[in-house]
């Protein structure tokens, strides 16, 4: 009976999985309005941009306070604060006169997402028996995986049938639902701060690095690889990156246990989960700008083409989590790397010849990939710490992860950018075509990267055991 698991906590974690799915499915569903908000707030395209860039940038920041806030709160107090902050972000959004406010109702969504994503993994991590982690990491990472996906297509779809502010009245519903039943089956005591300050320059470091990635890479996309300006803010990046860890070793206080990456085996576990998340929300990016830029096709069907491959990724997440279970990481995690090797190689040598059908199946080949790394990647990491370090950890892969997405979509656009000012032609058709080849080259390394990584950890960890 240890190993069993009561409806009271699958509706728990049921409660805040889906609070984060709302966050991330919203986040995703804006990208195809882009083109309409442009028009209709009277911005630019690169102002509307900020209301992914913003959003993913503070959901991070917000992750980074996770370790310490699970520690300060118990679950439902958290749970109840974010889920009031997406519910308010919500109807802001849609009654949002102008862009101002709905970036401020977006910024109050963040807040939620960057909350309740690590707090469905800490009661994941806190209430599920050792035996049934990797299963149930694996559902939670199809909440993760699967919004991206479906965003796109939810977004495609309302804003072709009604518009853009319709993406917000479709979530209100659920979001009170969820509301109401987390409020009576999430327990939990918070694990305590004694001895623990909590390190308001680490947030503001975290935030200014961040923050400088992100404009540097920028540069590249205005200026060119090459620019001074863009190697200039690479030399800054670098030096920022410095000062803060050598004020993170040396400060009393503590934002997350840095200390834990030390352990060989978790640092190659975040690098992977990172590597699965950048490729993951990058795609659901790149994808749909290809086929309404090179293949002319609207919103909808842009977002329906990643459709059959999310679908059948959220079936494989648990089984990828069961396989976990019983046979350990390195089997689920070499399978990853092979699919998503083989789909990044598939998209790289198809890429001047992709349709609608060629990008909707090797589309399906990524996501398996995704979906059976993704999980296992989580659950292994987790169990190299134990006790208060766990809320480290957890803290540490949300916060990584999430950041991932955001740099994902940063990087990506900026190859395609870049291409566009230096290819020497304005033609937006074989720019985007020769921008999207280059990000297809990009993926395929650091798929690769991963593989090896895998690799590298059954050698010389595991197969001694």
């Amino acid at each position: 009976m240890k190993d069993s698991v009561s409806t009271r906590v699958k509706l728990s974690i049921l409660a805040v999985g889906l609070l984060s799915f709302t966050g991330i499915l919203i986040e995703t569903s804006m990208n195809v309005t882009f083109p309409t908000l442009t028009k209709e707030l009277n911005v630019s395209l690169g102002t509307v941009q900020w209301l992914t860039t913003g959003y993913l940038l503070l959901t991070t920041i917000v992750m980074s306070t996770t370790a310490y806030v699970l520690k300060k709160f118990n679950p439902l107090k958290i749970f109840i604060f974010a889920a009031t902050l997406c519910l308010v972000g919500s109807l802001i959004c849609f009654m949002a006169p102008n862009f101002p406010v709905l970036m401020a109702g977006r910024l109050l969504q963040a807040v939620a997402t960057g909350l309740s994503t690590p707090l469905m993994f800490n009661l994941i991590f806190e209430e599920i028996p050792p035996t049934k982690l990797g299963l149930y990491t694996g559902l939670a990472g199809v909440v993760i995986s699967l919004a991206p996906a479906l965003g796109p297509t939810y977004g495609g779809i309302i804003n072709r049938l009604w518009t853009w502010r319709e993406i917000f009245v479709g979530v209100l519903p659920l979001i009170i639902i969820l509301f109401v039943i987390g409020w009576f089956t999430i327990r939990g005591k918070a694990y305590g701060t004694e001895g623990i300050s909590f390190d308001y320059l680490s947030v503001v470091g975290l935030a200014i690095i961040f923050s400088v990635i992100l404009f540097t890479f920028d540069q590249a996309g205005s200026h060119g690889w090459l620019s001074s300006r863009f190697l200039l803010w690479v030399i800054i990046s670098a030096i920022i990156v410095v000062i803060f860890a050598r004020y993170n070793k040396k400060s009393q206080r503590q934002l997350i246990d840095f200390s834990i990456l030390k352990l060989p085996v978790l640092r190659l576990r975040l690098f992977g989960y990172f590597s699965l998340q950048f490729i993951n929300i990058g795609l659901s990016f790149v994808l749909p700008i290809f086929a309404q830029t090179a293949l002319k096709l609207d919103s909808a069907q842009a977002g329906l083409m990643l459709l059959p491959g999310s679908l059948m990724g959220a079936i494989v997440g648990p089984i990828a989590g069961h396989l976990y279970d019983k046979k350990g990481a390195t089997f689920p995690l070499m399978i990853s790397g092979i699919l998503l090797t083989s789909g990044s190689l598939l998209f790289w040598f198809q890429s001047e010849k992709l349709t609608l059908l060629s990008i909707t199946l090797i589309y399906i080949v990524v996501r398996l990939g995704f979906n059976f790394g993704f999980g296992p990647s989580l659950s292994d990491g987790s169990m190299q710490v134990q006790g208060r370090k766990k809320s480290d950890q957890n803290s540490l892969f949300s916060m990584m992860q999430q950041y991932a997405g955001s740099l994902g979509t940063n990087v990506l656009s900026v190859v395609i950018s870049a291409v566009a000012l230096t290819s020497g032609t304005k033609n937006e058709v074989l720019n985007t075509v020769l921008g999207t080849k280059i990000d297809f080259i990009l993926l395929t390394v650091l798929s690769l990267c991963v593989l090896v990584s895998v690799i590298y950890v059954y050698y010389r960890y595991e197969k001694e055991n």
